[in-house]
């Protein structure tokens, strides 16, 4: 990428100093709460040894102090990096389009389990980024659904979430 793109604002999404800014301050309630967590547990030296959080305590203090360096750097000294872009927007629609269904997946998990959340994954994917007829990603997810629940249901005897909420499977037979 030349120079030139990479430093023009009229399509960036995000510019690098506000991503640095947002970065630290989630690194910063990140180090904050492990380190609340550690003194809780005990963070000091204890008669025969450290207790269980004490290197939790440390590593979250360099991660305090490294994020608050990174957040003084974005807000005091690299105000030149304002106009600097992190991303374009239609870079950050190509994640978006694969990252908000992934986290839809996940939530699908739980709800109504791993072989019907993938099945339902598999076949939107496949027609709606890979432009695939519907039959066809129809019979590759339940094709690969059902692989998956062969391989782990019975051959590896591992059983997979079913799902919490409302388990589809119920109705063919399977708890």
């Amino acid at each position: 990428m030349s120079e030139q793109a990479n430093n023009s604002n009229e399509d960036s999404a995000i510019s690098v100093r506000a991503m640095d800014i947002i970065t630290a301050i989630l690194f910063l309630a990140f180090g904050l709460t492990v380190m609340i967590g550690s003194l809780k547990l005990g963070a000091s030296w204890g008669s025969d040894g450290p207790e269980a959080g004490y290197f939790p305590f440390y590593i979250s203090l360099i991660i305090l102090l490294s994020s608050s360096a990174t957040l003084y750097q974005a807000v005091i000294v690299d105000k030149k990096k304002k106009t600097e872009s992190f991303v374009g927007r239609e870079p950050l629609k190509q994640v978006m389009a694969v990252l908000l269904p992934a986290i839809v997946f996940v939530l699908g998990v739980q709800l109504i389990g791993i072989y019907v959340a993938s099945a339902l994954y598999i076949a939107i994917f496949m027609v709606w980024l890979g432009k695939y007829p519907i039959w066809k990603a129809i019979a590759v997810s339940v094709g690969v659904t059902v692989a998956l629940y062969l391989m782990f249901e019975f051959w590896f005897q591992v059983p997979l979430p079913h799902g919490s909420w409302f388990n589809p499977l119920e109705f063919v037979g399977v708890n």
